[in-house]
C-alpha cells in the first residue's frame, strides 16, 4: 500500500513542470488602450452626442432668430 501511494505521488509530481517565466519587458505587447482602439471606441459615441448637441443648439438659435424676424 505504501509503495502504491509513493508511486502515485511520483507520477503526480512528474506531471508538474516549472512555470513559464514572464516575458522580458522589451517584448511586452502594447496595451490596447494606448494603441487608441479602446479609447476611440469609448470616445466615438461621446463625440457624436456632442455634435448632435451643438447642432440642436444651432437650430434653436436659428429658430429664435426666425421668430424675432417674423415679429414674434
Amino acid at each position: 500500500m505504501r509503495l502504491a501511494l509513493t508511486l502515485l505521488a511520483c507520477v503526480a509530481l512528474a506531471g508538474c513542470d516549472a512555470p513559464t517565466p514572464d516575458p522580458a519587458p522589451d517584448t511586452l505587447p502594447e496595451p490596447e488602450a494606448a494603441a487608441g482602439g479602446l479609447r476611440g471606441a469609448i470616445n466615438q459615441p461621446l463625440d457624436k452626442a456632442k455634435s448632435v448637441d451643438a447642432t440642436q443648439a444651432d437650430d434653436e438659435t436659428e429658430r429664435q432668430k426666425a421668430l424675432e424676424d417674423a415679429g414674434g
